[in-house]
């Protein structure tokens, strides 16, 4: 007759055995091929067999479940890999909803798009006249620059303020000449990002008149 402890703890072992995925059941035997080319069979997992494929066997010697810890890991971590990609689609698509809600916010029709397209070519020649005066005047300041110098030559004057001077500007003008190339290049980035912006306002407006 069994008592309330021994059918509470047969109970509670039931329990933990189905917690245990591919543990041995009572009567079974594990049994695996080592790294030495041996067979092993034991009731529990035997040290050589851990990380290799291993079987189990019931009472009749017939395999009932096999499992490969090699595999099993290959398994989690190409699992993990398709999550890791899951939430990477997630964030794209995430963030493309953002902005198309905000493409759509901040347009009403295509000429919207064309218009702020004008204005912000329009903002970059600006920028780019305003840069080349300056080096046009920075220039203008050495030529007068090498004449004051040329002519404390002439009075045997030192020049070391001229030269300085003239170090100085040069080395603006190579400053302005770089942030001169970075706008006439933003021409094309400008003409770029309306051509798309233009492309997937069609699609979303038409897309959804449909």
């Amino acid at each position: 007759m069994r008592t309330p402890f021994l059918t509470g703890l047969l109970l509670v072992s039931a329990a933990a055995w189905a917690q245990v995925p591919g543990a041995a059941k009572p009567g079974e035997t594990y049994r695996c091929v080592g790294k030495d080319g041996k067979k092993y069979y034991q009731s529990t997992v035997p040290r050589e067999c851990i990380g290799q494929p291993m079987e189990v066997l019931n009472a009749q010697g017939m395999v009932v479940r096999r499992f490969d810890a090699q595999a099993s890991a290959a398994e989690r971590a190409k699992k993990q890999e398709e999550d890791e990609q899951a939430k990477k689609r997630a964030a794209i698509s995430k963030e493309e909803g953002r902005r198309n809600r905000a493409l759509l916010a901040t347009y009403t029709s295509e000429k919207d798009i064309d218009n702020a397209r004008a204005r912000a070519l329009k903002d970059n020649e600006f920028s780019v006249k305003d840069i080349e005066k300056k080096i046009a005047l920075m220039k203008q300041k050495i030529a007068d620059t090498q004449k004051e110098m040329k002519a404390s030559a002439d009075k045997k004057q030192p020049t070391d303020k001229h030269v300085q001077t003239i170090k100085n500007t040069e080395f603006d003008i190579k400053t302005q000449e770089q942030l001169l190339a970075t706008k006439l290049r933003e021409v094309d980035s400008i003409n770029q990002r309306y051509d798309e912006d233009k492309k997937r306002y069609r699609e979303l407006t038409q897309g959804a008149s449909k």
